[in-house]
């Protein structure tokens, strides 16, 4: 396989795969011709080496040949490609074509910077050559180009073109080669190109706005002037992809047209995951791995130095007035130029519970950078209101007065609107360097009550399913999991390790029997995630799925086993527990399944999940592609075939999704986990200790051995003296002095 062709692409007809590259470069013709016609030249010379009737033509270079290595040698010895703040430029037409060949022919990074993704500069020597010269290059150049394009019939009937460009992805459909040793980075590569190919369509269709649809190819702002929702999202993903010159243009963006001084209603949970959550990751990653798409205008000293923490600090002040509520729960809406809280416009005006209880990493970590502690103390008042409450067995429900800070209902559930109060609480103990052992408490005993309450076993296949309890702990169990559940699994794992991988964690004095139990829930509880994806027509999964269950539903104790395997066409029976509801069957681009891929592969080092993770990256590509380079689209129904689109690019698409298939197959040391938390938006921060200036602020009340909390004892009555009797003392206190 030529990793010319990131995707494999040229399996396919020639023609599809040349129309599609000819489209997109027909779009931008105007003002990138030589990266369009590059990218036409390249693509077209891999459609005629995989074609046998073909001939390769004597001019088009090899790039497996062992020469090459000699070749990039020169290359790097003569000055073209010379990075240096004098020679830095800011993108072009050669910058752009640098984006989508970087780093896919190098074996070794520093061999030919050509190829990774940085803003490109010619060498003095080369800039001189004559006006003749250069002209008579690019005529032949655009001539081979015309030729192609002609050759492949791009000027053919548009409806064609339309049809054979989505059979451009069926390379999907056909396995690799047998016996061969995968090449993980080689994958990698192939993620990032999906990156590219949807940040380019944004960047074409939609630059600027808060919403993508790439279907209709239009852009939509959420507030007047714009929150930079999908850029900001999007910054540390391109850090970790080195796509340098994408970068530079969001900083530009974000220094010259992100103002937050908007008059305008925006939910606080959401803009502090995603917005705050992207800039500080990007200040994290932009100061301590500085090789990371390196820029100049973010260098100790530059202008620019401060840019992501800057904005950052502006927009958590005015988050600050969502916290400014009787009982210290943030209101679920606050304003951004008025700074004033706003209570939820549904459900009796009660905050979310995830939503109020996931904000810690971020203000915790905007403490540590700035040295103000109001954010800190803001953010750990929230927990223990939540604490307060002495909930059973820890677990809460999803509704949560901001007025008194008490519970609205009984809805108990680790999906929407409870999930990430638990992803918090023990990413919290981690981020502090587990100086903090109150939420590795919290987390545990959260845990235990999941396992007490929540999990049973589906029918006929016994997948283990995380349930739900509607009506409280002690009524009725709803056997639904929403897709937002299977961050649980990953979560689970890094609880259990700490980030370290299984191996190490178990030569540890702390690994126990309930570590052991914690790991096998997690194994069990991914593998039914991963089913969501299978039992689906596409390979992709729903928002929601259903199982069938016992009455009564088994408890967690009971022995089980479910299927080994997904794929033996002689045993399907294990689809018939699954129920998928046909207002459930969307799916909207979420990253939880990849994300608890990512951990238990980090953790485990089982190579399955892995393989998971490419198929399902493959399902991604081939059935949610948009023609005409529009990226990619969530589905409003992913269990037919053809889906149905749904005509909308979800940031974290970028932010999450992509980016933990590019984690999931990079090499361990590149983010590792024992060293960062990881918040809910997959943004990424540094774990730090308390030293002197920070502290847990708050403590548990006491709770009885059946976890409740213990009343107050009553107060000490000091006994009260009659008054006659102190007339009485008085009166004899003055005749025997005298008076």
């Amino acid at each position: 396989m030529n990793v010319r062709d990131p995707f494999n692409l040229h399996r396919s007809p020639a023609l599809s795969i040349l129309r599609v590259t000819a489209t997109r470069a027909a779009a931008n013709v105007t003002q990138k011709v030589v990266e369009a016609g590059t990218q036409a030249f390249e693509t077209g010379k891999q459609a005629v080496e995989d074609m046998s009737t073909f001939s390769v033509p004597k001019n088009v270079p090899s790039f497996t040949n062992p020469q090459r290595e000699l070749e990039n040698r020169v290359w790097g010895a003569s000055g073209v490609t010379a990075r240096s703040a004098a020679s830095h430029s800011n993108g072009g037409v050669m910058s752009g074509m640098q984006d989508r060949v970087g780093g896919f022919f190098e074996k070794n990074r520093g061999d030919l910077p050509m190829y990774k993704d940085k803003p490109y500069s010619y060498a003095a020597s080369r800039r001189n050559r004559s006006m003749f010269k250069r002209k008579r290059t690019f005529g032949i150049f655009g001539l081979v180009v015309i030729a192609l394009l002609y050759f492949f019939g791009f000027f053919g009937d548009d409806a064609e073109k339309s049809v054979k460009a989505k059979d451009g992805w069926r390379w999907l459909q056909r396995p690799e080669k047998s016996g061969s040793k995968i090449d993980w980075l080689d994958r990698r590569e192939r993620v990032k190109e999906a990156f590219t190919l949807s940040w380019d369509a944004y960047d074409r269709y939609a630059w600027g706005y808060d919403e993508f649809h790439p279907v209709s190819k239009k852009g939509r702002q959420m507030t007047p002037k714009g929150m930079g929702w999908i850029i900001v999202d999007a910054l540390d993903t391109m850090m970790l992809m080195n796509l340098t010159s994408r970068l530079t243009h969001a900083r530009e963006w974000l220094s010259t047209k992100l103002n937050y001084e908007q008059d305008q209603e925006v939910n606080t949970f959401e803009t502090t995951i995603r917005m705050l959550g992207g800039l500080l990751s990007a200040h994290y990653l932009s100061t301590e791995f500085p090789d990371m798409a390196p820029l100049t205008d973010d260098d100790e000293g530059a202008a620019g130095e401060d840019l992501y923490l800057e904005k950052a600090k502006d927009l958590a002040d005015r988050l600050m007035g969502a916290f400014e509520s009787p009982s210290g729960i943030p209101y679920a809406s606050v304003n951004l130029k008025t700074l004033q809280g706003i209570v939820s416009h549904d459900d009796g005006g009660a905050s979310s519970t995830a939503e109020a209880a996931t904000l810690q990493l971020e203000l915790k970590y905007l403490t540590k950078l700035t040295g103000e502690t109001f954010y800190w103390e803001k953010a750990e008042k929230v927990i223990k209101v939540i604490d307060d409450n002495g909930m059973e067995d820890g677990l809460l429900p999803i509704y949560i007065y901001a007025h008194d800070g008490h519970f609205r209902g009984d809805n108990i559930r680790l999906g929407s609107r409870g999930d990430s109060y638990y992803e918090y609480l023990i990413k919290q103990y981690l981020q502090t360097s587990k100086e903090e052992p109150i939420y590795e408490e919290l987390w545990d005993e959260a845990l235990a009550g999941v396992r007490k309450h929540l999990i049973t076993y589906s029918t006929p296949s016994q997948f283990t399913v995380l349930a739900e309890r509607p009506d409280g702990l002690h009524n009725g169990m709803s056997p639904k999991m929403d897709h937002l559940v299977c961050f649980m699994p990953g979560t689970i794992a890094l609880g259990a390790t700490g980030g370290l991988s299984e191996k190490e964690a178990r030569k540890l004095p702390t690994w126990n029997k309930r570590k052991d139990e914690e790991m096998e829930l997690a194994r069990e509880l991914t593998k039914t995630c991963w089913g969501m994806y299978k039992v689906m027509a596409t390979g992709l999964a729903p928002e929601i799925a259903h199982f069938h269950i016992d009455t009564p539903p088994l408890p967690a104790s009971a022995p089980h086993k479910s299927p080994s395997t997904f794929d033996d066409p002689e045993n399907t029976e294990w689809q018939k527990d699954f129920i998928i509801k046909p207002a459930d069957n969307h799916n909207l681009q979420r990253p939880e399944t990849v994300e608890s891929l990512f951990y238990m592969w980090r953790i485990t080092g089982d190579e399955v999940y892995r393989e998971w993770g490419w198929e399902m990256f493959k399902a991604f590509l081939k059935h949610t592609a948009v023609e005409d380079g529009g990226g990619f689209t969530s589905l409003s129904n992913a269990n037919m075939l053809p889906p149905q689109t749904k005509d909308n690019m979800e940031s974290f698409w970028l932010a999450e999704t992509l980016k933990y298939f590019y984690l999931l197959f990079s090499p361990n040391d590149l983010i590792p986990l024992d060293k960062v938390v990881i918040n809910t938006e997959a943004h990424i921060f540094p774990r730090f200790k308390l030293g002197k200036l920070f502290k847990t602020g708050w403590k548990r009340k006491p709770r009885g051995p059946d976890g409740k909390i213990l009343p107050d004892p009553p107060a000490k009555v000091e006994p009260k003296v009659e008054a006659s009797t102190e007339v009485k003392k008085v009166e004899e206190a003055k005749t025997n002095s005298g008076h």
